[in-house]
C-alpha cells in the first residue's frame, strides 16, 4: 500500500468517526449514520490493501 493511500484512507475513517461524533452530539441520525458509513469504507479499503501487500509479500518470497 502506498503511503498516500495509507493517508487517504486514514483521513477518510477520521472524517467518518467525526461525522460519528456530531451527528449524536447534535441527536442526527444521518449524519451519524454517514459517518459509520464512511469509517466502514475507509476499513474496507485499508483490508483490501493489506490483501494486496500480503500477496506481493507471498510473491516476493517465493522469488
Amino acid at each position: 500500500m502506498s503511503f498516500t493511500d495509507k493517508v487517504k484512507n486514514k483521513a477518510e475513517e477520521i472524517a467518518g468517526k467525526t461525522k460519528q461524533g456530531v451527528g449524536e452530539a447534535t441527536d442526527n441520525e444521518r449524519l451519524f449514520a454517514e459517518g459509520q458509513a464512511q469509517e466502514a469504507s475507509a476499513h474496507a479499503k485499508q483490508a483490501g490493501e493489506h490483501v494486496k501487500d500480503a500477496g506481493r509479500d507471498v510473491k516476493n518470497a517465493l522469488s
